[in-house]
């Protein structure tokens, strides 16, 4: 994996940073790396999660699922960080398997997937470090009937991750389920490369070991200088950026199955950095479909967002067929994977010669090994972004007020966020 910088620079952008501002943002980044190195040598919180390619013990993850013969499906009952790494993992990777995620309360939504799933070979794995996160538990209540009611004995379908006491612990003990621990440390959208994210991929059939390869190239590249580090230079850039106004960050893979990617980032990014008035906002796109949806916002729009461009150097390819067609001849003898390189480029070009800065990352592959480095490098950007902020990266207060009084307004304590929603102003127009 590597990360192109050259359009941040002020030579491609004139709100861009100079090489002089790198080589002084280089200091703040070794002294963020230290800061970073301590906290991954104690196992503190936030930072354990930097150390998962080696913590993560796979032979773990493959005797719980190794129990489920011939599986045509698993659902994840999860949300936030306990459903989108894994989705990330299984979107990108084809499998025989069928994986879906209930990570939303939507009824019809829910109704629809059980409907449309053979509940006798599916599996379902029940994601919740408390267990108990409402829209999880919730989920799974329905999950358990719909099973019930199609002859379907649920304990011998389901797996849970969990921590080690709450409601899913004492439900697993009780039916005798198999169960991963929650690792202790690692915030629910840094667990991709543990049991929450790798537990699902291995059922899919995916080589979980390869995932955490590709991680630990990356944390091998971590040093005190941003020039070694693709990780610390990606996160060092956006903070830059953010610095300059380019509070935005649109991630744009070239490849549709990096699309669950983006969700991934987004919530990474958003959570992690989004606090007292500071953060980059991210934005989800897809190349080449929203070159025609919005790169003329991000082009010709507010100064204010930075375009990350992801593709693969390697991937499979189809042939364009020769036409007649006038002005369609040029395409002939070409290939899908050519039209999407161009495309890739001209986006690029684009956005320089509009003066706005974007950056490239480029995998070899879009494998195991490939997305086990694309996720622990965007993980470690954003603790060396929170660092270079003085933000609290692994917390997320205004997540936690929310949880209380959506649990308040259906009778599940006494929660005074419950009482603002009552206090809301209305102003209706019928």
């Amino acid at each position: 994996m590597q990360i192109d910088l050259g359009n941040v620079l002020d030579t491609a952008s004139v709100h861009g940073v100079s090489r002089e501002t790198l080589e002084r943002l280089d200091d703040r980044v070794a002294a963020a790396h230290d800061r970073i190195e301590r906290g991954r040598e104690t196992d503190e919180h936030g930072y354990a999660s930097l150390n998962l390619p080696s913590s993560t013990d796979p032979a773990e993850i493959r005797e719980a699922v190794g129990g489920f013969e011939n599986p045509s499906a698993i659902v994840t009952v999860g949300i936030g960080g306990s459903a989108l790494g894994a989705a990330t993992l299984t979107d990108a990777l084809d499998s025989d398997v069928e994986a879906h995620y209930l990570d939303n309360v939507d009824p019809e939504a829910v109704a629809s997937l059980l409907d449309s799933l053979d509940l006798g070979s599916t599996v379902v794995n029940v994601v919740s470090r408390s267990g108990t996160t409402a829209e999880t538990l919730a989920n799974f209540l329905v999950v358990q009937e719909a099973m019930d009611d199609a002859g379907v004995d649920w304990a011998d379908r389901t797996f849970v991750t969990t921590g080690e006491e709450g409601n899913l612990r004492d439900l697993a003990n009780q039916h005798d389920l198999p169960v991963l621990p929650v690792p202790d440390g690692v915030p629910g959208r840094f667990s991709v490369l543990s049991t929450v994210g790798l537990a699902a991929a291995a059922l899919c059939g995916h080589d979980i070991e390869a995932v955490l390869e590709g991680a630990a190239a990356q944390e091998a590249r971590l040093s005190d200088s941003l020039f070694d580090s693709p990780a610390y230079a990606y996160g060092a850039v956006c903070f830059a950026l953010a610095e300059r106004g380019y509070t935005a960050n649109a991630m744009m893979p070239y490849a549709e199955s990096l699309e669950t990617f983006s969700e991934w980032f987004a919530q990474l990014w958003a959570e992690s950095l989004g606090k007292d008035g500071l953060g980059q906002t991210p934005l989800r796109a897809l190349g080449a479909t929203d070159q025609h949806s919005q790169l003329q916002l991000y082009r010709a729009g507010p100064r204010d967002k930075l375009v990350t461009l992801v593709r693969a150097t390697d991937r499979e390819d189809v042939s364009i067929p020769e036409t007649d067609l006038d002005g369609l001849a040029y395409l002939g003898g070409s290939s899908l994977g050519e039209l999407l390189d161009a495309e890739f480029e001209a986006t690029e070009a684009s956005l320089v010669a509009a003066g706005q800065p974007n950056v490239r990352i480029e995998l070899d592959e879009v494998n195991e090994y490939g997305l086990g480095e694309l996720l622990y490098a965007m993980e470690t950007a954003c603790v060396v972004y929170g660092e270079l902020a003085s933000v609290e990266t692994f917390v997320q207060p205004a997540v936690e007020w929310g949880k209380r009084a959506a649990r308040g307004l259906l009778g599940g304590g006494d929660f005074e966020e419950a009482d603002a929603v009552a206090d809301k102003e209305r102003l209706i127009i019928d």
